[in-house]
């Protein structure tokens, strides 16, 4: 029995030593595995971490300045001409014949005053000019009958002188009476209000029975005629622009009740010189009105055609950085660190800039970019990021 036990226990030792070795096995796999796992999560989190210590930033690229672009400035409509009417002689409004938005030929009545002491006086010097006729025919005759006696000394000569100058007096009465006459048949003329062109009536503002002054300087105008048939567009052009105004240039121009709707004007002039208070040049557009669509005092929003430079490139104004430096763009070199680029912005077209100097074509722009941006700092582009500068 002894004999047998012994035989046997060899034979378990060899099956005990191959479990732990295939155990041992199992532990360094796993091991290794488990240690595979944390190294790979442990260089995800640092490529996680190192993408978002680096900053993803939108790119654009610069275009040429061929061909034409536009400035879109306020301007003011106006009537081709506007005349407010103002009354000449004082008086009581006795009637009005056309009201705002009426239609007027030149010379057609709008209004009549009631003037009753005008017409006392018009009555007051028809009759001094009866009078002065009255006394210079008697002063002739007076001055003939001398004339007579003189030539059979029945007079003296100084006698006959002071009657032919007495004649000749009378005569310039009559001529000054004549023109008191004319003078107060003019004035009794501008009772009738009447219009200077044709046009429409803009504005009345004076109503039956209102006392009109004559002699006040604050005294409203009656009534406004304009001829809308034309209108003036005033733009006032800033000084970095003027070179934009060109002889017989053309401008697209909108209206906010007209949405969609689009009117052209073309140039006629200008001031030729700028504002000290606006720091403009004021220029002055015909637009034809025939239809009526535009109103007098009207505010648009015109379309001014610039001339392209192939020395500018034109980038989104998104794109400036302000600083103590001046303006500057970001840009992202071969190695995706950021160049900071002081510029010259040769025109300021409101969305877009059009730089003349520190850019070249091709370079690539940071869109927004932050304010933190410094030189030297690693970036990274973000998907779909680069873009390119659309011109309008």
């Amino acid at each position: 029995m002894s004999h047998d036990a012994t035989i046997a226990a060899p034979a378990r030792t060899p099956k005990l030593g191959r479990a732990v070795r295939i155990g041992l096995a199992l532990t360094l796999l796993a091991t290794i595995a488990g240690i595979s796992v944390r190294a790979y999560d442990y260089h995800r989190v640092v490529k996680w971490t190192d993408a978002q210590v680096t900053p993803s930033v939108q790119l654009v690229t610069p275009e040429g300045g061929h061909g034409q672009a536009s400035m879109t400035l306020p301007g003011r409509l106006d009537a081709w001409i506007g005349a407010p009417i103002h009354a000449r002689v004082s008086g009581y409004l006795k009637s009005w014949s056309h009201d705002i938005g009426s239609q007027v030929s030149a010379g057609q009545s709008l209004a009549e005053i009631d003037t009753p002491e005008l017409d006392q006086q018009f009555e007051q010097a028809k009759a001094n000019l009866a009078r002065a006729q009255a006394n210079a025919r008697l002063a002739v005759l007076t001055d003939k009958r001398w004339k007579n006696l003189l030539q059979s000394n029945s007079v003296s000569k100084q006698e006959a002188d002071e009657k032919a100058g007495e004649a000749e007096a009378a005569q310039a009465n009559v001529l000054g009476a004549q023109a008191d006459v004319d003078r107060i048949a003019a004035l009794e003329a501008f009772k009738h209000i009447t219009a200077p062109f044709a046009g429409t009536v803009t504005a009345r503002n004076t109503d039956i029975g209102d006392l009109i002054s004559a002699n006040s300087e604050n005294a409203p105008a009656l009534f406004t005629v304009s001829d809308t048939t034309r209108m003036r567009l005033y733009v006032e052009v800033p000084q970095g622009y003027a070179d934009a105004i060109r002889p017989d240039m053309s401008v697209q121009l909108d209206v906010p009740d007209h949405p969609g709707e689009q009117f052209s004007g073309h140039l006629i002039g200008s001031s030729g010189a700028v504002s000290q208070t606006s720091g403009a040049l004021l220029a002055q557009f015909e637009v034809d009105n025939r239809d009526g669509a535009l109103l007098p005092g009207a505010y648009a929003e015109v379309h001014l055609p610039l001339t392209g430079n192939s020395h500018t490139l034109t980038v989104p104004a998104t794109t400036l950085i302000f600083r103590a430096q001046g303006p500057q763009l970001a840009v992202v070199g071969a190695d995706h660190k950021v160049q900071l680029r002081d510029v010259h912005i040769a025109m300021d077209l409101g969305d877009r800039l059009r730089i003349d100097k520190g850019l070249k074509p091709g370079d690539r722009v940071i869109n927004h970019p932050s304010d933190s941006l410094m030189q030297g700092d690693l970036v990274q582009v973000a998907a779909g990021g680069d873009g390119t500068a659309k011109p309008e």
